[in-house]
């Protein structure tokens, strides 16, 4: 009886570790952050016109897609995973999940997404959710090593989800849908830039190479993250200027966004790791907060 006992509480308890390490090869936060941003682009265009059961159903293929490309980034870098304090400890390199059940369960994710966008979205969202998840794991991820293109190329499918979510609603790609892309695109520099700066000597442990200006914690690199940072005060405006949205929300989105890039100049005054990680929590912040007000604020 006792023993009985034992085993199932032994099951139970694997299973309950099992579970907890896929959560962390789908990067629930990121994936989170990824599901909301389809859902802005989906209400934005909307325009109150919202079928919940297609708005819940894009969120949720959003949260899968982007689970499973961060699955299969974990699966090609586990090697690198290993070097670094920050990821040694995730499933992959500590044996928790092998590689082929984490292939597996990249796969069965996949599926599952596609299946869900092909069902309740329509072609070109099921497309362009395809780019991504290529763009993302197989040409972002590898190029990490070879130099500070790489966040270039991670910008756009780190950009594309707002967009899936409008062309999800709409059918088709607009100006206004290229603005929200482009608010996102531009955010991305910044954002990876800072985390790079912060996790700078990690990095270097597995040879990756994010930082721009010869890959440097600098004054050039310090630079071009203000100017990225500024340039996101009158593309905040944009969405209010072609009647996407309205006043109140391009107020937010202004001071949103000078506040954004008053932290940049304690980085370029001092160039020490506390102001990057301003500036990275920054970066989380500024992109939910104005996303929600244009949403509120939608004509």
């Amino acid at each position: 009886m006792i023993s009985g006992q034992i085993q199932t509480i032994s099951f139970f308890s694997l299973a309950g570790l099992k579970t907890k390490s896929y959560l962390e090869l789908l990067k629930v936060r990121l994936s989170m952050l990824v599901a909301f941003s389809c859902a802005f682009g989906y209400g934005l265009a909307a325009k109150g016109n919202v079928n919940w059961v297609t708005l819940i159903m894009l969120t949720l293929g959003g949260f899968l897609l982007s689970g499973a490309s961060g699955c299969i980034n974990q699966i090609i870098e586990r090697d690198f995973d290993k070097l670094m304090s920050r990821t040694m400890k995730r499933p992959i390199p500590t044996g928790r999940v092998s590689v082929r059940e984490a292939t597996l369960f990249a796969i069965i994710c996949l599926i599952i997404s596609f299946f869900i966008l092909s069902v309740f979205t329509n072609p070109l969202t099921v497309v362009l959710s395809l780019v991504s998840m290529v763009l993302y794991s197989f040409v972002y991820t590898p190029l990490k090593r070879v130099g500070p293109v790489a966040v270039f190329v991670g910008a756009i499918p780190g950009a594309l989800p707002p967009l899936l979510g409008w062309i999800a609603a709409t059918g088709s790609v607009s100006h206004e849908a290229m603005i929200i892309f482009g608010i996102q695109f531009i955010w991305q520099f910044p954002h990876f830039w800072a985390i790079a700066w912060v996790a700078d000597d990690d990095y270097k442990k597995a040879g990756f190479k994010l930082l721009p200006s010869g890959g440097g914690k600098d004054l050039n690199t310090a630079i071009q993250i203000m100017v990225y940072t500024m340039f996101l005060i009158p593309l905040g405006l944009l969405p209010a200027r072609f009647g996407v949205t309205g006043l109140n929300s391009a107020i937010v989105a202004t001071v949103c966004g000078v506040a954004f890039f008053a932290q940049t100049f304690s980085l370029l005054k001092t160039g020490d790791r506390q102001s990057a990680l301003r500036i990275m929590f920054g970066s989380f912040l500024y992109l939910p907060i104005v996303q929600i007000a244009y949403l509120l604020d939608k004509v």
